[in-house]
């Protein structure tokens, strides 16, 4: 074996820590994104869903959807955004472009999952949300508290807050 080669079996695998707090669609996707990248990098990867973003964690939540108004990229005046219906409809055509990309969030999160990320729900936020153990989806590693996901930010080779 090269010197090189041992080297790189020695070194310490690059940790990636990403909170997700923001259940919407066009939220959601990012971190999923860098998640999955970064373990197919022989990343270490850990996601900490809180606030909002917990919902995408939660069995009772369909479908994270796409926020219409004030969301200056949709292409419309945002007057429209406030019409009953036009977050569906902004919804269904995001989906539409997205899924020529990538898969839907819930098999974006199984994939991961598949590719060694540790999915954690933040505990305070599901007693402030009243989501119970029972609503997470079985992907989900643990329920931790923002000490456990500060230790491992302090000392994570990337840390982003989404």
């Amino acid at each position: 074996m090269s010197k090189r080669s041992k080297a790189k079996k020695t070194q310490k695998k690059k940790h990636v820590v990403l909170v997700i707090s923001k259940g919407t669609l066009d939220m959601a996707y990012p971190p999923l994104i860098l998640a999955t990248t970064a373990a197919a990098m022989d990343m270490k990867v850990d996601l900490y869903f809180t606030f909002w973003g917990l919902n995408l964690l939660n069995k009772k939540f369909d479908s994270p959807k796409l926020a219409s108004v004030g969301n200056p990229d949709l292409g419309m005046p945002n007057i429209l955004g406030m019409l009953p219906g036009m977050t569906s409809l902004a919804t269904s055509m995001m989906k539409g472009r997205i899924k020529k990309y990538w898969p839907t969030v819930r098999e974006m999160i199984k994939s991961a999952k598949e590719a060694g990320v540790r999915i954690h729900a933040c505990s305070p936020t599901m007693g402030l949300m009243n989501v119970s153990k029972e609503d997470l989806i079985p992907e989900v590693d643990d329920i931790i508290g923002a000490s456990t996901y500060l230790d491992w930010a302090v000392d994570a080779d990337v840390t982003l807050f989404i």
